[in-house]
């Protein structure tokens, strides 16, 4: 049950941060583009391989710790990283193909998610 606590308060914790780190990128850099989550997005992808390589590499770190700062605090930031790290995480380990298709069927079904979910969306608010 800890576990969960601490995932749920680094998950509050990470967004929040990525509420106030997105907000400046799109501020200083303007909303022609999505700056704030490309930044967020690349940001959180560095700082969870870092972790997990330290982790992986003999840095020592309670399996609290790992749930508050990985899942929550990092998974807050962005779902991305986490998705990052596993789809790297099959390339280290050899499995190209599940890799790639990680890689294609999130960001397709997801884009296609967001999609339908709009429309659904749309039609049940007329």
């Amino acid at each position: 049950m800890i576990k969960v606590l601490l995932a749920g308060l680094g998950g509050f914790i990470g967004s929040a941060l990525r509420y106030v780190i997105s907000t400046f990128f799109y501020k200083l850099l303007g909303t022609d583009f999505p700056y704030g989550t490309l930044v967020v997005n690349v940001l959180g992808s560095f700082l969870i391989g870092f972790f997990m390589g330290l982790v992986e590499n003999g840095f020592v770190i309670s399996s609290n710790w790992r749930a508050f700062i990985a899942i929550g605090l990092l998974g807050g930031f962005t779902t991305f990283s986490g998705f990052s790290y596993e789809t790297v995480e099959l390339i280290k380990q050899g499995t190209l193909l599940p890799a790639i298709a990680n890689i294609v069927y999130t960001v397709l079904n997801c884009l296609a998610g967001t999609y339908v979910g709009g429309v659904i969306a749309k039609l049940i608010t007329k």
